[in-house]
């Protein structure tokens, strides 16, 4: 029998240990090659761009030459006006990236020592830069679409005669929502939050090429993608697989997803779906990958991306 690939020596080429031996001397310095990587870590002012900025003595930031304005290693990232050392970010990066089914931010704040509310911010910080750095250009080849729901979970009654059908609406919180997702065979995973599966039509035909040949389930709503697409349909009451039509692959995004929401988040629903959904796309697409490189991915990610208007200020009562 094979060797799992997180079981092998390549998979492990990220080491925890070394990053929190790091000084702050030395995280900044790979942060800086990481985040001005075309001028060899060399500050560049994210106001005018200019180059040649200088230490000011006082603080622990930059101050440029040409328009005078001060800037921090983080200034017009998604972790602007951070106070975590930047070790520390480094170091809940690595953790992020070492958990196979995902990783929670009460599990973070214990392992770092810091508020959950920190945690929280800082995660979610970490999911929306991978979001903006993943390629979300069109599907193409085989491609499996599903959808499965989360959230609005309503409580049956303790006494039989008072439960209600949970399946009608009227008996629902209107908080549940859709998760759709596209996926090439042995390619890549691209997601979307809707309020039911049948919204998902829309989502796949724009987000999937004209040619591709889709694989989708005996839902009725997925009889409008044949206007779009070659369609394959299987019936999950038959077979999982048969006559080369299977959604395979869309399952199986959806057990990474499942695995995650009960055993490590145990809840994710409303405004965040999206974000969660987007992580365990890319873990899925990337799953075998060893985690330095992952490593090496988000941090390139968080070193790019914007200031987050969303996150910014979330626990100063200015939520997204």
């Amino acid at each position: 029998m094979s060797q799992h690939f997180l079981l092998s020596p390549a998979a492990k080429t990220l080491s925890l240990v070394k990053v929190m031996r790091m000084s702050d001397v030395e995280a900044r310095a790979a942060f800086r090659k990481i985040r001005w990587s075309e001028t060899d870590g060399e500050p560049v002012c994210p106001e005018c761009g200019g180059v040649g900025a200088y230490d000011l003595k006082t603080r622990q930031v930059y101050k440029c030459r040409a328009c005078y304005k001060q800037f921090s290693i983080t200034s017009g990232t998604i972790f602007a006006s951070r106070k975590l050392a930047v070790r520390d970010i480094l170091a809940a990066i690595a953790v992020f990236i070492n958990g196979a089914k995902g990783y929670s931010a009460l599990q973070l704040s214990r392992d770092l020592s810091v508020d959950y509310k920190t945690a929280f911010v800082m995660l979610h910080k970490v999911r929306e830069a991978i979001k903006l750095a993943r390629d979300e250009g069109a599907l193409s080849g085989s491609v499996a679409v599903d959808g499965a729901y989360f959230g609005g979970y309503v409580k049956p009654a303790n006494n039989k005669n008072d439960r209600k059908d949970r399946r009608l609406t009227a008996n629902q919180s209107g908080k549940r929502q859709s998760v759709i997702v596209a996926r090439e065979a042995d390619g890549r995973t691209i997601t979307h939050v809707a309020r039911t599966e049948a919204d998902g039509v829309a989502f796949v035909a724009a987000a999937v090429k004209h040619g591709s040949t889709v694989h989708a389930d005996e839902a009725s709503h997925w009889d409008k993608l044949a206007a779009y697409f070659p369609i394959k349909r299987i019936n999950h009451q038959e077979a999982y697989s048969k006559d080369g039509a299977c959604t395979n692959d869309a399952e199986s995004f959806f057990s990474r997803i499942r695995r995650a929401e009960i055993g490590i988040h145990h809840r994710i629903a409303g405004d965040y779906l999206g974000s969660y959904a987007a992580e365990m796309a890319w873990r899925e697409d990337n799953r075998r990958e060893a985690n330095g490189t992952q490593y090496a991915m988000v941090v390139s990610a968080v070193g790019v991306a914007p200031k987050s208007e969303r996150l910014c200020g979330y626990w100063q009562r200015r939520k997204g």
